[in-house]
Order: structure tokens, then sequence, then C-alpha cells
């Protein structure tokens, strides 16, 4: 089978976060089970011509350019990419598109669509009710008409299908569809453990993600805690200016401290340097950087509000908690306090994923959705 898979944009440091992870982990589990699969997606930051393939996904990778200032990743736009589509999308048997109201996804996905082209769109929680004043002329014009026109449209949580349902007034065919990791071998505890830990926030500087509390909860324990290091790494999002005057005001010297940005391939290794994960942002649909850092072996922290919550608090991988300052806090120092239990949260986690969260139960399911009815 001939599969494309489509993402909004491509970075060195993976700015775009988890869809892009989630559609690379999917073509190379497809093209381990002898698939032919190409990522097609917008590009910028690159030095000179951008991938030609990404972790061995064979990639085709065109410049995305701003075409509406101020709206994010949302104004993004890509003519060479779509142009592309145009010419080669019959190439293909499946177009599998990680949606999102954008002006790239949504227009390739109505291309393959009038090409007649089996088209999935994963919306990763992107396409929900808003009261964007832009959401509704989009939705009218493009949104709709691309989910009502997919071969089908998955969803991860039951927020996220009532959502598609609103959004596609209930034409859509939706289907249910996990993301998973690949198994990641060895582990955090698989090595001789140090007198030193360290507490990781990987992830983008986001607002929502609660960088600045996480950095204010580093400061508070960095005292009580003088062998712990607490690293945030991640592509600034609007909130590293606080970040970095919170932790350059403070007393702590390197103890706590901004990275900045990682290229996605470089994040499990650097999980694997951790002792805790911790991921206090809202309102957070499946975030892949907590199923990675459950595959490694590390307790995870989240908020109640993020969409694993419940398969943390199952598992009793981690710790599930309001997003404010004292919750936060006292999950980290109850981990760095008790180390045994923490491990343990961790060994408990990673063989949840393993059982349940495997890419070769995804890519069953993906190969059930792009086959055609008998």
């Amino acid at each position: 089978m001939r599969v494309l898979g489509v993402v909004t944009l491509v970075s060195p440091h993976g700015e775009y976060g988890g869809p892009v992870r989630v559609a690379v982990n999917q073509l190379r589990e497809l093209a381990s089970r002898g698939h032919d699969v190409v990522l097609a997606g917008g590009c910028r930051g690159f030095d000179g011509r951008p991938l030609a393939e990404i972790e061995g996904v064979p990639a085709r990778l065109f410049p995305a350019r701003t075409l509406l200032p101020g709206m994010g990743f949302a104004g993004l736009w890509s003519p060479g990419l779509l142009r592309g589509l145009r010419s080669h999308v019959r190439e293909f048997d499946v177009v599998h598109v990680h949606a999102a109201r954008d002006m790239v996804t949504l227009p390739a996905a109505r291309l393959a669509q009038r090409a007649g082209i089996r088209t999935v769109l994963q919306t990763h929680g992107m396409i929900d009710e808003s009261a964007n004043p832009l959401a509704a002329p989009l939705d009218a014009v493009v949104t709709r008409r691309a989910l009502r026109d997919a071969t089908a449209v998955t969803y991860l949580t039951p927020e996220e299908r009532r959502s598609l349902e609103v959004v596609s007034r209930a034409g859509a065919r939706l289907v249910p569809l996990t993301n998973g990791v690949p198994a990641a071998g060895d582990t955090d505890q698989d090595r001789p453990r140090t007198e030193q830990s360290e507490v990781l926030y990987l992830a983008r500087l986001a607002p929502r993600k609660n960088p600045l509390m996480f950095a204010q909860a580093a400061i508070e324990l960095a005292a009580d805690f003088p062998q712990t290091q607490f690293r945030i790494v991640g592509p600034d999002e609007g909130a590293a200016g606080e970040v970095s005057r919170l932790i350059e005001t403070s007393t702590v010297g390197d103890q706590v401290r901004w990275e900045g940005a990682l290229a996605p391939d470089a994040t499990l290794a650097r999980m694997r340097d951790a002792a805790v994960y911790v991921l206090p942002s809202v309102n957070e649909p499946y975030p892949m950087s907590v199923l990675e850092a459950m595959s490694v072996g590390l307790p995870v922290i989240v908020t109640k509000s993020c969409g694993l919550a419940a398969f943390v608090a199952e598992h009793r991988a981690g710790a599930v908690i309001d997003p404010d300052p004292e919750s936060l806090r006292s999950s980290i120092a109850g981990f760095l306090a008790d180390p045994v239990a923490a491990r343990e949260a961790g060994r408990r986690g990673q063989e949840a994923v393993s059982r349940q969260r495997s890419m070769s139960a995804v890519a069953d399911e993906l190969e059930k959705l792009y086959s055609p009815p008998v």
C-alpha cells in the first residue's frame, strides 16, 4: 500500500510537537510492514535544503509561509506543498492528514478527496468548537467538507469525538484511534543510580503548558533537594521571556535552567537522563511527550484535564494533579523524597505503554482504516 502522511510543519526543533511525532511513528511502523510511505508537509528553520527523510521516513518538505500574521500555526501556508500534491497525489492509495484548522492540512485533505483518494483525517484535538471569529467561516468553507468527505476521521478521547460531531454536524465517520510509541529499548531504570537526579519539563514553552509554574515550583524546591536539577527543554512559544526572567532573578544558580529547543529525534535520549517528567499543561488532548516519558520508565506528573490523566491514574504511573502551584510542588517533592516509589511508578507506566500503546497495535488499526471495503 502507498501511504502519504501530511503534517502542517516540520522544523529542526520540533516546534509543531506531537502531530509530527505521531505521523513519523505511524509511517515508520507501516514501512516496517512493507508499505511504501512518504511524509509531506510545510517546513521552516532548516539551513539549506530541508530533510529528505526523517528517522528513516522519506520526506517531501516545502517552505511554509505566514499567510495570516498573528495566527500562529493556523496562519501558515505552503503553496509548494499544494502544488506538489496536485501533481502527485494520485500516486498514493491513502492520504493520512494530521489535520488542524489551517491553510496547509485542510487544503491538502480537499485536494486528495477531490482526486478520489481514500483520506483519513486525524485531528489531535485541534479541530474543536472554537470562539475564534475565523473558525466559523473556515469551517463553513473547508473544515466541514473535509471532515464529511473523509474515509474516516479519528479521535482520541470522548471529548474530541463530541467536538468533531459538533463541527461536522454529525456528518463525519468517526473512528477511535489511540496514539502509540515505539519500543524504547533501555530505560533510566536499567542504569546505575547516581546521587544527582533531574526533574524534566520537555515541551513547548507556551502559556497553556505552564512552564512558568514549573519554574516557580523548581525554584521553591531547590533548597530542599540540593542534589536535584530542574530542567526546562523546548522551543519558545510565548512564555520563555517570563521563565528566563524568573530564573535569572532567583538565587538557585544552575540548579534550574532552560536549555532551549531540542531536535525531535533526541527527545527519548534526553528523557533517559531524567528521574521525573512533568507536564503541568491544561486541556492537553493527548501529549506524546507523556507517552514517550512513560515508555522509558519515568513517573509522570500531569493535570486532571490532560487526555492521558485517566491512563496515568489507572496504572499508578505518576501523579494527576490540579493545575495549581501547590499541587505541583507537592507531587514533585513526593517523588524526589521517595525515589523507590518513583521508580515503581515509572515501571508500571512503562509496562502499561508496552501492553496498550504499542505501535504494532496502532498499525493494525491503520491497516484496517486504509483498506477499501471488500
